[in-house]
């Protein structure tokens, strides 16, 4: 069963039902450090990078999967997949030619616990990682972030001068809700811009 409200077609809430199960407050804090797997194959359109799992993703494991952030949201209005997937149903994005990865796979109750070091760390195995799976594009979701692992304190949103891996990189703004800068509607389209740069991209998609 879906954790999201039902509804018409293309309008979602901000309000997410809560799954009938659920990880209860010790298992989120038991969840501090816990990584979460990647979901990731070689050549995708697109992967995207979060900065690290938040204590209840790290609980559930499942990518993104606090109530209120809208990464899920966002991804369908953009067009990258067909319905709104339920967190639990992440390995679609698979199919669909998109996956999910983290700069630090270490989970914490806010990104601002992650050392500059981690992050650095975090960089130089992200690279490692877009070499040996050849997305089309990375996208990196937070800005702040991507300037302190790549050491690029002058970087803005979307697609950068430089590559990773060898790789196009878009950097999008963090679909936490904690973001207020940025509504659902921004997110998405900022999303759609980099699946369709990313989309003329495919067919090369695994090569050099």
């Amino acid at each position: 069963m879906s954790i999201f409200p039902p509804g018409p077609p293309g309008v979602f809430s901000y309000n997410y039902l809560m799954p009938s199960i659920r990880p209860t407050r010790a298992e989120i804090q038991a969840a501090a450090n816990r990584t979460v797997p990647d979901v990731i194959t070689p050549g995708l359109t697109l992967l995207f990078c979060g900065i690290n799992p938040g204590l209840y993703t790290a609980a559930v494991q499942h990518h993104f999967a606090r109530p209120g952030n809208r990464f899920w949201p966002a991804l369908h209005l953009a067009g990258i997949t067909p319905r709104l997937l339920d967190p639990s149903e992440e390995r679609l994005l698979l199919e669909y030619g998109f996956g999910i990865t983290n700069l630090a796979a270490r989970a914490t109750a806010t990104a601002a616990e992650l050392t500059r070091e981690e992050l650095a760390a975090g960089a130089r195995i992200l690279e490692e990682k877009v070499r040996r799976y050849q997305p089309g594009c990375l996208a990196v979701l937070g800005i702040s972030a991507y300037r302190t692992a790549f050491a690029r304190p002058e970087a803005q949103l979307g697609l950068q001068p430089e590559t990773i891996g060898g790789r196009p990189v878009w950097v999008l703004p963090n679909p936490s809700g904690l973001n207020a800068h940025y509504r659902l509607e921004d997110l998405a389209d900022l999303f759609r811009q980099a699946r369709l740069a990313a989309e003329t991209r495919r067919p090369e998609a695994g090569h050099g």
